[in-house]
């Protein structure tokens, strides 16, 4: 592909590199360096001036080094005269900052999305955000995808003629009902009430649960409190088998050993928007991988082609 130049922060290099073989084009060297001070300096170590420039980076643990990576790499991408400056930001850890719940608490969601215009994005590309209206932060335009397709193509491998599938919450019920259709599957809900961050009460589940093959569907697993007062439910309603679905698998503190400890949970499968690290891997992972659709969006865009139709019916 002509006039295009793919960079990559220390997030997560594995998914570029996977992202630029299905593109065609080589992943363009970045040297990030550290200061005695402990400030970061970033050059891209290849030609930008009027090209259309791709900067991929998760915001992932450590989620702020890994910002200030990004926003130090827009800055340099803006100063070598890009034409066009995409960040491809597979996960957008900010997106959880959605809203004022609390008094005099920052609106993360919504500055960390300035922070990166300020610093010089054109466009941003990312996946599966924690709520739709985070993608109205930016004033710059936004592909949002989603790996509703790459989680359904997966589960197709299963009679699924008796399953459900459910969404922790009510707010992501709306995406459970869309990959419920993509399977023929029916859809139910947890009536779920937060305390903190680690401390969730689902009350109850709304749908259809005994004897029914469970698909638990979220967007994002980290300390995994939610889904397993979810398996908890599950089991006194009577569900015949579980499985555990999201897009990021964050995995925070033990969660994914925790989860997969559960001998009625059969498998947990994730994409790898986020790296996981080998020795937290246990053998009921699945990982996808979300780097071909990130790729055929990357070159639609530079091709000026529609985004919107890779989410299709499929």
């Amino acid at each position: 592909m002509r006039d295009i130049a793919v960079f990559s922060g220390s997030a997560h290099p594995e998914l570029a590199e996977e992202i630029c073989a299905n593109l065609g084009v080589p992943l363009l060297p970045v040297e990030i360096d550290r200061f005695a001070n402990d400030c970061l300096q970033v050059q891209l170590q290849a030609n930008c001036r009027e090209r259309d420039v791709f900067l991929i980076q998760p915001l992932v643990k450590p989620v702020q080094e890994n910002l200030v990576e990004l926003l130090l790499m827009l800055d340099a991408a803006r100063g070598a005269s890009a034409g066009r400056i995409t960040v491809v930001m597979p996960h957008y850890s900010y997106a959880r900052s959605d809203k004022k719940d609390a008094p005099r608490i920052s609106i993360g969601g919504r500055l960390v999305a300035d922070l990166m215009v300020t610093a010089g994005a054109n466009r941003v590309l990312t996946m599966t955000l924690h709520s739709p209206q985070v993608h109205g932060f930016f004033s710059v335009p936004v592909d949002h995808l989603h790996a509703l397709r790459e989680l359904a193509q997966y589960f197709r491998q299963y009679d699924l003629s008796e399953t459900t599938v459910v969404s922790p919450d009510l707010g992501n019920a709306k995406e459970a009902a869309h990959f419920a259709r993509l399977l023929g599957a029916k859809v139910a809900a947890g009536a779920k009430q937060r305390f903190a961050d680690d401390r969730v009460e689902i009350t109850s589940v709304i749908g259809e649960i005994a004897g029914r093959d469970i698909i638990v569907l979220d967007d994002e697993i980290a300390r995994g409190s939610t889904v397993l007062e979810l398996l908890g439910r599950l089991r006194e309603m009577g569900a015949r088998s579980i499985r555990v679905a999201c897009t990021h698998g964050l995995f925070a503190d033990g969660a994914l050993k925790r989860i997969g400890g559960q001998e009625d949970v059969l498998e947990i499968v994730c994409t790898n928007t986020v790296p996981v690290p080998a020795e937290e891997r246990t053998e009921k992972l699945r990982i996808l991988s979300i780097a071909p659709a990130l790729a055929e969006a990357m070159r639609r865009i530079h091709n000026g082609e529609s985004v919107s139709s890779l989410f299709e019916p499929n």
